[in-house]
C-alpha cells in the first residue's frame, strides 16, 4: 500500500520535539508529527484541587485545545462557543491520566503541574502528539523544581508516550494523518510507558468487528513506533538535570 506521504506502513511521520518555546513557563515544547503540531507549556502553581489540600500531595491536570484554523476550515473558539466539547473533555482527561500514570504525586508535595496542549495544525494524531509532548514539559517543570529544592525526590517513575494504529484497505498502519484515520475500518490510539506497561488503549471499528489477533498485532506495532518516539523524548531532555 502506497501511503499519501510515501511512507512504510510500519514508519511514523517525521518527527521532532523543540524544547523551551516559552521564556515564562517552567516547561515547553512544540512537538511536529508530520504536518501535525502541538505547544505545550507546563505551569507549576503552588495549590492543589480543594480535595488534595492537607494531603501533601500534588497534582498534574492537562487543558487541550485547537486554534481555529488548526483544521482546514475554521472552527470558532471554545470560549466563544461558551462550553468546552465532548471530545475536547475526554483529550484533557487522557493527557492527565497518561502523565499521572508516571508521576509520584507524593514527591511533588502540595502543587499542581498545569500542562496546556494547543494545536496550531491538525492532520491527524493531535492527541497522541499531546500526550508525548506533555511528558517533555513536564519533566522540564520537575527539572525547574529540583533545581530550586523544591521536592526532596525526583517524581518521574518512567517515561509516556502515545502513539495511533490503524487499519486501513485490509492493511496496519502506524501513526495515521488525518486522510487515513479519516478511512480506517479500525482506530487505535496507544498510551504506554516506556517500560512496556500500557496506560490506556483506545481502539474502536467503525464497521465490521475486529479480531484479538488483529488487536494484539495493532499493539505490537504501535510498541515498535513507541520505542523510536521514547528515544526522542530521552535525546531531547538529555542534558535535564533530574
Amino acid at each position: 500500500m502506497l501511503r499519501i506521504d510515501g511512507r512504510d506502513n510500519k514508519d511514523l511521520r517525521d518527527l521532532t520535539i523543540t524544547r523551551d518555546m516559552n521564556k515564562y513557563a517552567e516547561g515547553s515544547c512544540q512537538i511536529r508529527m508530520g504536518d501535525t503540531i502541538v505547544y505545550c507549556t507546563a505551569s507549576v502553581e503552588d495549590r492543589v484541587p480543594r480535595w488534595l489540600v492537607d494531603s501533601q500531595q500534588g497534582w498534574v491536570t492537562a487543558d487541550y485545545g485547537m486554534l481555529p484554523r488548526a483544521t482546514k476550515d475554521r472552527s470558532p473558539r471554545e470560549s466563544k462557543r461558551g462550553y468546552r466539547t465532548g471530545r475536547t473533555q475526554e483529550i484533557e482527561r487522557l493527557i492527565g491520566r497518561s502523565l499521572r500514570a508516571v508521576v509520584n504525586l507524593n514527591a511533588l508535595g502540595e502543587r499542581t503541574i498545569q500542562l496546556d496542549c494547543d494545536v496550531l495544525q491538525a492532520d491527524g494524531g493531535t492527541r497522541t502528539a499531546a500526550i508525548t509532548a506533555a511528558y517533555v514539559a513536564l519533566a522540564q517543570a520537575c527539572s525547574y523544581l529540583r533545581e530550586r529544592n523544591q521536592m526532596k525526590s525526583w517524581p518521574l517513575r518512567d517515561q509516556v508516550a502515545a502513539v495511533s494504529v490503524g487499519l486501513v484497505s485490509g492493511e496496519l498502519l502506524l501513526d495515521l494523518c488525518y486522510e487515513e484515520d479519516s478511512r480506517a475500518a479500525v482506530d487505535m490510539n496507544l498510551v504506554m510507558t516506556a517500560a512496556s506497561n500500557v496506560v490506556e488503549l483506545q481502539a474502536t471499528a467503525e464497521g465490521a468487528p475486529f479480531t484479538v489477533k488483529q488487536m494484539n498485532e495493532m499493539i505490537a506495532l504501535g510498541r515498535t513506533g513507541l520505542a523510536a518516539i521514547f528515544a526522542k523524548q530521552q535525546e531531547v531532555l538529555a542534558d535535564l538535570p533530574t
